[in-house]
């Protein structure tokens, strides 16, 4: 199983950095993760595209999560190689009225394409399933199981753990969404091969005395807190995502000597299109 992050990063844009996206592929089975700014862009980068997933999940309904969910949604649409096919979209409870509110966004040019394209009928089919806990999605070897996290108020908010059967590879892989230390995500990451955390810089944010940027420590974990994650559920690689805020280039080192100070397994720090595999 592989693990790609397609964007890695915050809400404030960045050259470098794509909005929170990832891509998980195993077996015969591929997933997206969120849908942040330029998304399809990384997915092109990777070698991917959209008529090759089998499903899209997402962790919250945060913009810089969700930005570019239209445009997978028009995308899959107007491929000739999905045509008649289903976009599955999994998310926590509400992720069917923002996908309704998608479309409506999307409905003028939706009439347009509709009146061009003959072999275009009607609009976008997708299928959304709201999820708090449980297995969420099976196939082609690949098991997805959600879970609640704590995003502080924005709840709902899940992260999913990917765990691929023996006839694939086997392995396991935890995605954590944006959250704080909690039960939920313990039993996510437990014993993951992966372990995929948006990670604050406490100290960093701390410095700059603007409420609405130190309000972020609220609902985030910092580099201590999601490496004695790692530590306690036992994971094989820990990968720095999301970072908040984005690093200077050159100073991520810092960032992952913090994080071993309490966990001694592989630390990453995330780039777009890093790709770890579970085996």
């Amino acid at each position: 199983m592989d693990v790609t992050i397609l964007g890695s990063g915050s809400p404030i844009p960045d050259a470098e950095r794509a909005g929170p996206s990832g891509l998980v592929r195993a077996g015969g089975a591929s997933v997206l993760i969120d849908a942040g700014r330029g998304v399809l862009m990384r997915l092109a980068a990777a070698g991917w595209s959209v008529p090759q997933l089998d499903a899209v999940l997402l962790t919250h309904l945060h913009s810089d999560h969700t930005t570019d969910v239209n445009d997978v949604i028009t995308t899959f649409w107007v491929m000739p190689m999905t045509l008649g096919r289903t976009l599955r979209i999994i998310g926590p409870p509400g992720t069917q009225t923002y996908v309704d509110r998608s479309l409506d966004l999307l409905a003028t040019d939706i009439g347009y394409r509709i009146d061009h394209h003959d072999d275009l009928t009607e609009g976008p089919s997708i299928e959304v399933t709201e999820v708090t806990d449980g297995v969420c999605f099976e196939a082609g070897g690949l098991r997805i199981v959600a879970g609640l996290v704590d995003h502080g108020v924005v709840k709902p908010a899940i992260g999913y753990r990917f765990e691929a059967d023996d006839s694939i590879g086997g392995g396991v892989a935890c995605w954590s969404g944006d959250t704080v230390p909690c039960d939920g995500l313990d039993a996510l990451a437990a014993g993951a091969d992966v372990y995929v955390q948006t990670v604050l810089n406490r100290d960093l944010v701390s410095a700059v005395p603007i409420q609405r940027f130190l309000d972020t420590m609220d609902y985030h974990s910092d580099i201590d807190q999601a490496a004695q994650t790692a530590a306690r559920a036992g994971v094989r690689t820990f990968v720095i995502n999301h970072p908040v805020p984005a690093p200077l280039p050159g100073t991520e080192g810092a960032w992952v000597d913090q994080a071993a100070q309490h966990f001694d397994g592989e630390i990453l720090f995330a780039t777009d299109l890093l790709t770890v595999a579970t085996g």
